[in-house]
């Protein structure tokens, strides 16, 4: 079963105790009965590292006794002769409870290397779909490198926060809470000097670690700016290289780096002294415990504890020995706490930078209007049917009267006085108006920025538009699942986008469940088989680092290929010549002219030569259709399309 999405009602975790809880929360909700077995191992590993307080005063009251019994005239082999058996069975029993303690502290490492490592794995997945669930607009404002460190640093931190930070805060916090039984048991004086190095370590804790806290957040979010500047460096290394941008690249980058440097600096440098502060001041509060004690034993001072008030005595110098070693357990706990201090405020600074992705409002879909198989009737009637028939059809339920009625999927696309702006304040799109009838190629051709892939953009659904109407099949794509709508157009973008994996692979991408004869009869249609079969190993030719290994224009004809295998109706082809040498471009057309007969396309095009057939040309500038028609309409009104034909005016 799927577990919740915790999106937290929309909130994100603006503050640090909001975000450990729901880090713990997401957490139980995966591992509940593991995390209550290791908080149980936890708690008696915790009592087991007490126990030695409670039997130095154990055999410190064995010793005693015998020294009482000497004084009084029992010889001494005889005296702790007849105290043997009794010690005896405290070391007995102290070797079962730390034996009960290194099974205890076995057991929570082992079952909390599992639930660490399992946990980041579905916090990974579940980072990764909610990412997947984003907006185009998302990636389109987000660098790649930044995203990337969420699931490397931000990920990692969390890793050190599962595994040490909160067992060893847990581990800390409950010795604590037990020595402070055992110390009010044993003296109120004496656990009041160890109060007061409690709160002068407070309140260190607080001033030192609260300015690494800052920097360390600091630190986390100058590493995702560096990895994202990285990450383009080297995907646009080519381009750094033909421009001679080495010293610019590396000043930017020294700059960043620099700044990551002074961040990580000012945080350790904090981080750093607290640890020596900590110990110092343990080191202080270990003396004065004993100059307080030896007070106590000098001036004969009447002991307050709990153990007084059960009628229970113990000799003041059985007292401070016993406190002696507790206050340099307690200090060592009070110190392995604050020691965390960094790493936490580390995970809590990745922790919200992973919620703040899972709480990004995902893309909203409303539609209802489904793709469905259909089989035609010799009545000319459409039956949905679950076997593949080649026929497809739009499933529209009206809730109005509960009836249902079935569109032929045929490709038909009308625009209607759209407006779009990429931000509402700044309209890219006035007042847009086309149609494309099933089986029409129309082209878009203008400067770039015009608005021609913003109008692709809109068909797909991968912007919603502000104003106006946008009609498939005489259904308005805002009632159709996006995913339904994408699934009835092939898009070839300019940039080729393939994947790690075979060459069959990546034609299959374009239709999962496709056969091997569908996806050759799919490169065969672009005209991509030949350049495949010629590969060393064909068609299982392994592509790596985005298909480096192949030239782009049969990057381009594998693209293409994955376009026509799924066989949509509707075709956008967004400049995917433009890249490619004429030779080649005359090979990749006739693939596309294959692909388009029968299809609606629409076309995208700086050169002009190849959208002369097509059946109307819209012209764009400033996001306004200026012009439209046939090639020939428009060379003779010789308007913009003219001057951008015969070379009076240029297109950029």
């Amino acid at each position: 079963m799927a577990a919740p999405r915790l999106r937290g009602n929309g909130a994100k975790a603006k503050n640090a105790k909001g975000t450990i809880a729901r880090l713990i929360r997401l957490l139980l909700t995966y591992y509940k009965p593991q995390v209550l077995i290791i908080f149980a191992c936890i708690i008696i590993a915790s009592v087991v590292g007490v126990a030695p307080a409670v039997y130095v005063q154990t055999i410190a009251s064995f010793i005693t006794e015998g020294i009482e019994m000497v004084k009084s005239g029992t010889p001494a082999a005889e005296a702790y002769a007849s105290l043997a058996p009794s010690v005896l069975h405290s070391l007995v029993v102290m070797a079962v409870i730390y034996l009960v303690g290194l099974v205890a502290t076995f057991l929570y490492h082992r079952l909390g290397a599992i639930v660490t490592q399992g946990f980041l794995n579905k916090l990974r997945r579940r980072l990764f779909d909610s990412m997947q669930s984003l907006p185009i607009r998302y990636f389109d404002t987000h660098s790649r490198g930044d995203i990337m460190s969420h699931y490397t640093n931000d990920i990692d931190t969390i890793r050190q926060l599962v595994s040490q930070s909160i067992p060893a805060c847990l581990m800390a916090g409950i010795t604590l809470v037990a020595l402070v039984f055992i110390m009010l048991y044993f003296s109120v004086w004496m656990f009041l000097v160890v109060l007061c190095a409690v709160a002068l370590m407070f309140f260190v804790t607080k001033f030192v670690g609260g300015n690494s806290a800052k920097y360390f957040v600091r630190q986390q979010k100058s590493l995702g700016r560096e990895e994202g500047f990285i990450e383009e460096m080297m995907n646009g290394q080519k381009v750094v290289k033909v421009f001679c941008h080495e010293e610019a690249s590396r000043r930017d980058f020294d700059r960043l780096n620099d700044q990551l440097c002074e961040d990580a600096t000012r945080a350790n440098i904090f981080a750093n002294t607290l640890m020596p502060i900590m110990g110092n001041i343990g080191n202080i509060f270990y003396v004065l415990v004993a100059f307080v004690g030896s007070l106590l034993i000098l001036y004969n001072v009447p002991n307050v504890s709990l153990a007084a008030a059960f009628g229970i005595s113990m000799p003041m110098i059985t007292i401070v020995v016993t406190f002696l070693g507790m206050t340099r357990q307690f200090v060592q706990n009070v110190s392995q706490v604050s020691q965390q201090v960094n790493f936490v405020v580390m995970a809590l600074a990745g922790a919200e930078r992973i919620f703040e992705v899972m709480d990004e409002e995902p893309e909203t879909d409303d539609g209802y209007v489904t793709l469905v198989n259909v089989r035609e009737e010799a009545d000319g009637s459409l039956t949905e049917c679950e076997e593949r028939t080649g026929k497809w059809a739009w499933k529209h339920p009206h809730n109005a009267d509960g009836t249902v009625t079935y569109t032929k999927l045929a490709g038909d696309v009308r625009l209607t006085e759209v407006d779009f702006g990429y931000v509402p304040e700044k309209i890219v799109l006035h007042d847009v108006t086309l149609y494309a009838e099933p089986g029409q190629k129309v082209a878009f051709v203008g400067a770039t920025g015009a608005g021609k892939t913003t109008i692709t953009n809109l068909i797909n659904r991968f912007y919603d538009i502000a104003d106006g109407k946008i009609r498939y099949d005489g259904i308005n794509i805002n009632k159709i699942k996006k995913a339904d709508l994408r699934r009835s157009l092939g898009v070839v973008l300019q940039d080729t986008n393939l994947f790690t994996g075979t060459v069959m692979d990546n034609i299959r991408y374009g239709k999962l469940d496709a056969t091997d004869e569908e996806c050759i009869a799919a490169a065969k249609l672009a005209n991509a088989h030949d350049f495949i079969t010629r590969l060393p190993q064909g068609y299982d030719t392994p592509l790596t680092a985005g298909g480096s290994n192949l030239s782009q224009g049969q990057r381009q004809l594998i693209s293409i290929a994955r376009a026509a295998v799924a066989d949509p109706p509707v075709m956008i082809l967004d400049e995917a010549t433009s890249s490619i040498d004429t030779r080649t471009e005359e090979i990749v057309q006739r693939g596309m002219d294959s692909l388009m007969k029968g299809r609606t396309v629409f076309v995208i095009a700086h050169r002009l030569s190849t959208v002369r057939n097509s059946d109307v040309i819209m012209v764009l500038e400033n996001g306004r259709i200026i012009e439209r028609g046939s090639h020939e309409k428009l060379i003779a009104e010789k308007g913009k399309y003219y001057q951008l034909y015969t070379g009076a005016f240029e297109l950029e």
